[in-house]
């Protein structure tokens, strides 16, 4: 049986991140890749330089399109820029059952340009989170969810984390790039447990879209598994592979894409 998986998202013309690179992370996974798109992001390895924001009914009309249509496995939110396209995605979760929804909760791009805007925080709080069955913040991320400070060590990683499930969060999966040891730590938090995942930081400046792979990767994954802990294994494996080939790829004056089908090429 082949899985489809579906990503709602942004684009990003270099093709490092958004809706580009969650479809190249599920062909490399196997996985068949639907797509609807929530905004259209002038971007490059350099930075952001204009977002066009879908209008929510078009956005509908795409989930519409789709999920009428296509057996979705899985879906991977990413982008969604604005208030009104995060309550058309609420609307239809409601409408449609997606056996397995992962949230990236996209705020700031890689080059630090927003791409949520702050009134829209509340929204995903209050109505998306507990529709998903994972979300997958960095730090600033989570605690721009919990409205208190960044964690700057594990233990403060950790009592975010189960924050987010205390405020109707199914999963969470903490990332921890953004502390400074030579390793990447990253809790996945459920009501049955917690679990650590580790693997050592790659030396390299191309990380542009690794937030978007990793959580495309989980959504490819998870239909193909028993549950979220080997999920997140699996996917860590795939990204960290990817990091390590990035340097190998020559794209863009900025911060690089990681490489999305190191195992062919």
């Amino acid at each position: 049986m082949r899985f489809n998986a579906l990503t709602i998202a942004g684009t990003d013309p270099s093709g490092g991140a958004g809706i580009q690179a969650d479809l190249k992370t599920f062909s490399a996974l196997g996985v068949y890749g639907t797509t609807v798109m929530t905004a259209l992001v002038a971007q490059n390895t350099c930075g952001v330089h204009s977002v066009y924001d879908l209008s929510p009914d078009f956005v509908g009309a795409q989930l519409d399109a789709v999920l009428s249509d296509v057996r979705i496995d899985s879906a991977k939110i990413g982008m969604l820029s604005n208030a009104d396209i995060i309550e058309i995605v609420c609307q239809k979760l409601h409408q449609y059952s997606i056996p397995f929804v992962v949230l990236d909760t996209v705020m700031i791009a890689k080059s630090g340009d927003p791409l949520l805007q702050p009134n829209a925080v509340e929204k995903m709080v209050n109505k998306l989170l507990p529709l998903v069955d994972l979300i997958t913040p960095n730090l600033p991320e989570a605690a721009a969810l919990l409205g208190c400070d960044v964690a700057q060590d594990e233990q403060t990683m950790k009592q975010q984390g189960y924050a987010l499930l205390a405020q109707g969060c199914k999963a969470v999966l903490m990332k921890g790039g953004h502390l400074t040891k030579n390793e990447s730590p990253d809790w996945l938090f459920t009501p049955k447990g917690e679990w650590r995942f580790t693997s050592p930081r790659i030396n390299t400046k191309n990380t542009h879209g690794t937030g978007c792979t990793l959580s495309a990767a989980l959504a490819a994954i998870r239909p193909q598994v028993s549950n979220w802990e080997t999920s997140v294994e699996q996917a860590k494996a795939y990204l960290q592979q990817a990091l390590e080939h990035a340097d190998s790829l020559d794209v863009g004056h900025g911060f690089g894409p990681v490489h999305h089908f190191h195992r062919w090429w």
